[in-house]
């Protein structure tokens, strides 16, 4: 073990030499990136199934596939499973809580009727192992959502209960944050569409926007929760027409002053939400991010180390978005180890994030002064820069396993934990 950490070390140095030859410097760096919390999404544990006491498909498009064995069955195991994971991924990060994952003592509470206190437990969770919580209404998986249509549903009374669901959702996330001293932001995304082509797509609009005035009319400090809407460009059984379109939210966001979600699976398989990012905020404080992978659809495939998700990560550490760019992760893989798949994304997303905030500033200075080909030349050195020392070494400052050793803690628990459920 001496010799290894010598080794991590005198790499490490090494490595901040090189950097150092580029204006780069690699403890500020790594310090920014201490500081960048990333929600990880608790639907990943046990395949968006939820803890309600009443049944009901996942539907809006949701498709979780596999049958890797050792999914949480409860809020004790899915946390168990949780912690496990944040102790193999550096740093202090947050939950992303779906309001189907609530705690009702085994009663029917319906979502019209949900109150902090059936999330008391996982504020305490939270709280111990200072973490900070965000929040969803779950719009989906329910017999008011059986048509495909929610807040933007024809039927007023359908419309009236899912509004009370975000209103209470929204009054959850309060609290969340009230408690933890951590702002919570509370997402609100429907499955609202169409598999054809619909004849009208206004009055759907209309009622859509109608409800969401109404979940936002009470005022909410911003310091306790933030509201954040996510659109979609289609979903499973919504090819044809989806409510809440980009270009709705966005005219929503704007004009109504709440932050905008952008799902990296929501768009066209040739668009990037890297490119949206500076866009945005060019007219908005602050956005949400869920960072997934989309394999020729919306298939919310575990994130890697691929382009898409350097050059999201780029557009928030180069333009020094830290502060106004929340990151969420939103995957379900069922067919590997879940702790796993947190465990891979995760750490893929703070790989990520540190290989930009190492980028060197002489690729900028150069574009500035019009050398376009000074340009190129250093954005292509920087894809061999030795940034794998630099991530190796703040893993073990942070008490995290090097490299693929997490692996090892993982098979452990899914040997004496994991293959216990049945």
């Amino acid at each position: 073990m001496q010799t290894q950490n010598k080794n991590l070390n005198t790499s490490f140095t090494l490595a901040k030499e090189r950097y150092a030859g580029l204006g780069v410097d690699v403890d500020h760096a790594l310090k920014t990136l201490a500081a960048i919390p990333i929600s990880l999404h608790c639907w990943q544990g046990d395949d968006v199934g939820g803890f309600e006491n009443f049944g009901g498909t996942l539907g809006g498009g949701l498709v979780a596939t596999g049958n890797y064995p050792g999914k949480a069955r409860t809020p004790d195991e899915l946390r168990a499973d949780l912690e496990k994971a944040y102790s193999l991924i550096p740093g202090k990060h947050r939950l992303n809580l779906h309001a189907f994952y609530g705690e009702f003592g085994g009663k029917k509470v319906d979502r019209d009727e949900i109150t902090p206190a059936h999330f008391k437990n996982w504020i305490s969770w939270a709280k111990k192992n200072g973490l900070g919580l965000d929040f969803n209404p779950t719009c989906f998986s329910h017999p008011k959502a059986a048509d495909g249509f929610t807040l933007s549903n024809a039927d007023k009374g359908i419309r009236k209960f899912w509004i009370e669901h975000c209103i209470r959702s929204r009054e959850i996330g309060a609290a969340m944050g009230n408690a933890l001293g951590k702002t919570c932001v509370t997402n609100v995304w429907i499955p609202d569409g169409l598999k054809d082509t619909p004849a009208d797509r206004v009055d759907p609009r209309a009622r859509l926007a109608e409800s969401l005035d109404a979940i936002f009319k009470k005022p909410i400090s911003p310091k306790l929760n933030l509201d954040a809407v996510e659109p979609k460009l289609f979903g499973i059984g919504s090819e044809s027409f989806v409510v809440g379109s980009h270009e709705f939210y966005l005219g929503y966001t704007v004009s109504r002053k709440k932050v905008l979600t952008l799902d990296a699976g929501h768009y066209h398989p040739t668009e990037s939400i890297s490119d949206k990012i500076s866009s945005v905020l060019q007219f908005m404080p602050e956005i949400l991010l869920h960072v997934s992978r989309g394999v020729r659809w919306d298939s919310d495939h575990v994130v890697i180390l691929n382009d898409d998700l350097l050059a999201i990560a780029r557009e928030i550490a180069v333009n020094g978005f830290e502060k106004r760019v929340h990151i969420g992760l939103d995957y379900f893989d069922a067919s590997i180890n879940r702790v796993a798949a947190w465990t891979i994304g995760t750490r893929n997303m703070l790989r990520a994030l540190l290989i930009a905030l190492l980028e060197t500033p002489l690729i900028r200075t150069a574009e500035a002064a019009g050398d376009f080909t000074t340009r190129l030349a250093l954005q292509e050195e920087a894809k061999t820069l030795p940034f794998g020392a630099v991530w190796d070494y703040y893993c073990e400052s942070k008490g995290v396993p090097v490299g693929e050793h997490w692996l090892t803690d993982v098979k452990d628990y899914e040997k004496n934990v994991l293959s216990q459920r049945v």
